[in-house]
């Protein structure tokens, strides 16, 4: 490994052979916009920085940031692992990200709108029609329904990665009920304490998230309503779903209520909430239950996590949902290979983010490929999430390959698959060597929607994101539910 320039903690520090690092060049120099953070671990020693690092996690778990995992039998809660080391984005970089992000949200916005209207794009072949009709997230009852204020993703997570070359790709879009972005304004928060005043001056601002996720909510109340007097609330499943803390630190941040199915009724076509005062009415909800969950009459009739009647209410434009219901049908893996020709479609512009290259098994000639190539190939089930449901080829058993080979042949819609990308690297500090080593890292930046102004939403996006590294030395896997841990991002301001 060549040596970082300049720098006690980064010595000896270099990225891993074949990827891309995103704060030192492959001579171990510091990245020119990287140097806002390389200049803040100059002179630390492993001992200091690990003082540092003391600090912020016992910060977290002060403030009580906090994830689920229900599978660990040592206990469910666990506190977001964090890593004091900055990812950084240079200006110019950002703000390709931001227009190639409203690009492909104004594109997916607009599938959305033809698949529960006229269907253009299944009739015109822009994207088969199976992969539309046999998606689980496709709900056949919505269309026709027009949502108020003409906006259905409201709250989108893009995950990105880079590439060994240095391109950022897209990796999969979240449209549903994206979460994580209570982690990044928590991180940014533990490393201003930490480091005081590091973050002024030359990187973005993102505490201002929740101030423009509620003017957008407000923003889409129905017709006739005035935003500013319109009743917005956050609706959560309770303090046992695993993302409980964020929708919490979301309420309280923009000042609103947090309420459970509970605390709401439908009363006609209208959404009331219960307070001593008496029912008000609501307007806006944003919601972070899933949509199988959020009406019995609707979707499943055993919920206990819904609201009777309340797709009945969104239905009439009597109150927005935040996201839509059905959104799933735009994020599904299987609608992915596809978004470059959506873009290209709707908006009559080429795609400015690059995706993965994607192998489509519900082809023929894919599949073949796919199931002939296991050994190479990273096969996802297109309905899960979270690192579920998918196959490492490289890393995987014969018997593992085997039986996902099974699986595709079974249900080839079911599943794609991708060559593994050597995902980028970030130093992240390993306590028990008291060093800091390449661990992969990918981005989720968050994008927001206002009241549509014709076809399209404005939308704003958050300088920067979340950044998930693998902990685990080797791993590709940076969800936190499979041990995975986070990291501030800094996105260098215009004028630094």
């Amino acid at each position: 490994m060549a040596e970082a320039e300049g720098s006690l903690l980064l010595k000896g520090y270099g990225a891993l052979s074949g990827t891309y690092d995103e704060l030192v060049d492959a001579a171990g120099v510091p990245r020119p916009h990287a140097r806002v953070a390389t200049e803040l671990l100059d002179g630390l020693t492993p001992e200091g920085f690990q003082r540092c690092q003391s600090l912020a996690e016992l910060s977290l778990v002060q403030q009580g940031v906090t994830f689920s995992v229900y599978s660990d039998q040592r206990g469910t809660e666990k506190v977001m692992p964090v890593c004091l080391v900055p990812r950084v984005m240079g200006a110019p970089e950002w703000e390709r990200v931001e227009r190639g992000l409203v690009q492909r949200l104004a594109a997916l916005e607009l599938f959305l709108a033809d698949v529960y209207g006229d269907q253009r794009t299944l009739r015109e072949g822009v994207v088969p029609g199976e992969m539309v009709e046999k998606s689980k997230s496709f709900e056949p009852r919505l269309r026709g329904v027009k949502p108020a204020g003409g906006v259905r993703i409201h709250i989108a997570g893009v995950d990105l990665i880079r590439d060994p070359t240095g391109t950022l790709r897209v990796l999969e879009d979240n449209l549903r009920t994206p979460s994580g972005v209570s982690y990044v304004l928590e991180n940014r928060q533990v490393t201003k304490r930490v480091f005081q005043h590091a973050v002024e001056g030359g990187v973005r601002r993102v505490d201002d998230y929740p101030s423009q996720l509620a003017e957008a909510l407000r923003s889409v109340s129905p017709e006739g309503v005035d935003p500013e007097e319109s009743t917005v609330v956050v609706l959560t499943p309770g303090p046992f779903n695993s993302a409980y803390f964020e929708h919490s630190f979301l309420a309280r941040s923009m000042g609103l209520e947090l309420v459970e199915a509970s605390d709401l009724v439908v009363d006609g076509d209208d959404v009331y909430v219960r307070t001593t005062m008496g029912p008000r009415r609501v307007h806006v909800i944003y919601r972070r239950t899933d949509d199988a969950f959020i009406d019995p009459e609707f979707f499943r009739p055993d919920s206990l996590l819904g609201v009777p009647g309340l797709m009945r209410a969104w239905a009439k434009g009597r109150v927005a949902l935040a996201n839509a219901p059905g959104n799933g049908v735009a994020d599904d893996k299987a609608i992915y290979p596809f978004v470059p020709d959506l873009i290209r479609f709707f908006l009559k512009e080429e795609p400015i983010l690059e995706q993965v290259p994607t192998f489509v098994c519900a082809r023929r000639d894919d599949r073949m490929f796919v199931v002939e190539h296991l050994d190479e190939l990273v096969v996802k089930a297109v309905d899960e999430a979270g690192g579920y449901g998918m196959l490492m080829g490289p890393q995987a058993t014969q018997a593992e390959r085997d039986k996902f080979r099974e699986l595709v042949l079974a249900e080839p819609r079911k599943y794609i698959a991708q060559h593994r990308v050597e995902l980028s690297t970030c130093p992240t500090w390993v306590p028990e060597r008291k060093r800091l080593e390449p661990r992969r890292v990918d981005l989720r930046p968050f994008a927001l929607a206002s009241r549509a102004l014709g076809t399209i939403p404005s939308r704003w996006v958050l300088p920067g994101g979340l950044t998930r590294v693998a902990l685990r030395e080797g791993s590709y896997v940076v969800n936190s539910s499979q041990g995975g841990g986070s990291k501030d991002t800094w996105v260098q301001s215009s004028q630094a």
